[in-house]
């Protein structure tokens, strides 16, 4: 998982995550999250769409967005935290 490299909503490795991975996920988004204010306590995992995709309901998007918006914020975060850096 990289920031610079998103990962695709079709991406077939998403076909593999369990609703507990999912779950997972978004408490780790939300501990992320928190102190840029994401907070959404009612996301949860959220079924399959008819390609057979991962969505997790915060409006029904895929889990691609969880795993990559989780990305930005380890980005943000890993040059945030570099000593020397302004």
């Amino acid at each position: 998982m990289s920031a610079h490299h998103p990962i695709h909503p079709a991406d077939p490795a998403l076909l593999h995550l369990t609703p507990r991975e999912i779950t997972e996920l978004i408490v780790e988004l939300r501990t992320e999250g928190r102190e840029f204010g994401l907070l959404w306590p009612s996301a949860s995992p959220g079924d399959l769409n008819l390609h057979g995709r991962r969505l997790v309901d915060i409006g029904n998007v895929p889990a691609s967005t969880l795993i990559n918006l989780l990305a930005l914020l380890r980005e943000f975060k890993r040059r945030r935290d570099v000593p020397g850096r302004t």
